[in-house]
């Protein structure tokens, strides 16, 4: 553990984004898995669930993705620009000191 009492509080923001981009990406990884068992429509509780957390962000990939691509693509497409932003919201919060760092946590 760190030394730190508020690790988690005091990087609130960045656990929300970091955490929210990788749900995101990797329930797209499952939901495009899942694809290549069930149809599109199928009654599956996980599929569901899958389905829920992710129409909304394959939804607005839909838009920058090329037309060439096919839509049985479109969950990998979104778990990469996913993991994308929450790289470059990384760096976005460490430039302004919102990230945690190795040097604060061991100290």
């Amino acid at each position: 553990m760190t030394s730190q009492p508020d690790f988690f509080w005091n990087y609130l923001p960045y656990w929300v984004v970091a955490y929210g981009f990788a749900v995101v990406g990797w329930t797209c990884i499952g939901r495009f898995l899942m694809m290549a068992f069930l149809p599109p429509d199928h009654p599956n509780y996980i599929f569901r669930w899958f389905r829920l957390l992710t129409n909304w962000a394959i939804w607005l990939t839909d838009f920058i993705t090329p037309r060439f691509i096919n839509p049985r693509f479109l969950p990998l497409m979104t778990a990469f620009w996913a993991f994308a932003l929450r790289y470059v919201a990384h760096f976005a919060f460490a430039a302004y000191g919102l990230a945690p760092t190795l040097a604060g946590a061991a100290s």
